[in-house]
């Protein structure tokens, strides 16, 4: 088990960042898996893992150098860096920080990762390169064209947990973050259950990054054994998956006789319960305040259009038989008599 000693004024300090790079990570260690998690995983994986997968067939020292930097328990630290947490910073920007990295920390980084020496491939001081033209064409590719809407997913994600926080406090929302994080009580968090000697956050910064795909890991930006020197400086992040999922873009629109009968915010939102879907993946959706959501959904709940349940620590709105039967009559095809 690795855990962090977070004191009250780190914790109170931290902040939720927003990341292109970290979103183009994602992508990258979702794209290197080649599984998906749920259905927006599977849309976005079927348009982008063939062309992937062609690349990495046309470099063979790119195709390593991802196998030995994404491990299963370690990724390579020069390909994963800390945000910076100014939250305004490009996929350009940030990416200058994976392309400035010295050879030699990118080969004691891989080292690192596969717990060994590296193959005669990464012998080589071009990586870092090689590394961050990856990412480039990841982002060009794959991200960047769906990256309005994964910010709006991004967003959404950060408002729901400030209000869960603001409701159940920090044990709650950081036990509810990521897989096999939890609060431990006395200032410690455990962040994995891998063993790995803990670290002190004091007079650290502290940042969570919302990503869109289902991918998860930890970040800092100082060696582990640094005795406490510099601590002022020193930048941790969790990376996490939103509670919003990425689904296809070609979304029905309302019909205009239902939008005009239950005004046309209700009336998307009724469209969109064809599945069980929670607040967060509802605002992403609609681009609706988080609070005209609620209200939205506690009306149409009062008209016995739709219903809720609870999945896990989740709560999800579905439609009701009421509401399938006036959805299906939009497109029934029936006429007037």
């Amino acid at each position: 088990m690795s855990w962090w000693r977070v004191d009250t004024d780190t914790l109170a300090g931290s902040r939720f960042v927003i990341s292109p790079l970290a979103e183009t990570l994602a992508g990258l260690k979702t794209l290197h898996l080649g599984r998906a998690a749920h259905i927006g995983e599977h849309q976005w994986l079927a348009a982008h893992l063939a062309s992937y997968r062609d690349l990495l067939a046309a470099d063979p020292v790119t195709a390593t150098l991802v196998s030995a930097a994404l491990r299963r328990r370690w990724n390579a630290t020069f390909l994963t860096p800390t945000p910076s947490g100014d939250g305004d910073r490009t996929f350009a920007e940030e990416l200058e920080q994976v392309r400035g990295t010295p050879p030699a920390t990118v080969r004691a980084d891989l080292e690192e990762s596969l717990n060994g020496s590296l193959p005669s491939l990464l012998r080589r001081d071009d990586l870092a390169q090689r590394a961050a033209d990856l990412l480039e064409w990841v982002w060009t590719k794959a991200i960047e064209p769906s990256w309005p809407r994964r910010l709006r997913i991004i967003e959404a994600d950060i408002v729901a947990r400030a209000a869960r926080l603001g409701l159940h406090g920090w044990a709650t929302t950081l036990n509810e973050m990521r897989p096999d994080m939890r609060w431990l009580g006395d200032d410690r968090l455990q962040t994995t259950v891998c063993d790995s000697p803990p670290l002190e956050l004091s007079r650290g910064r502290l940042m969570f990054v919302p990503v869109t795909l289902n991918q998860s890991w930890v970040c800092w930006d100082v060696p582990p054994f640094d005795h406490g020197r510099s601590r002022s400086a020193r930048r941790y992040a969790v990376v996490y998956p939103c509670s919003g999922v990425l689904i296809d873009d070609d979304l029905r629109p309302a019909p205009k006789a239902l939008a005009a009968l239950l005004g046309p915010a209700r009336a998307e939102l009724l469209m969109l319960l064809d599945t069980p879907k929670t607040t967060t993946q509802l605002v992403a959706l609609t681009g609706l305040p988080l609070g005209s959501v609620g209200r939205h959904l506690r009306i149409l709940r009062e008209a016995h259009l739709a219903r809720r349940r609870r999945a896990g620590r989740s709560v999800l709105y579905f439609r009701a038989a009421a509401g399938q039967v006036l959805v299906a009559a939009q497109f029934s095809g029936a006429g007037d008599l």
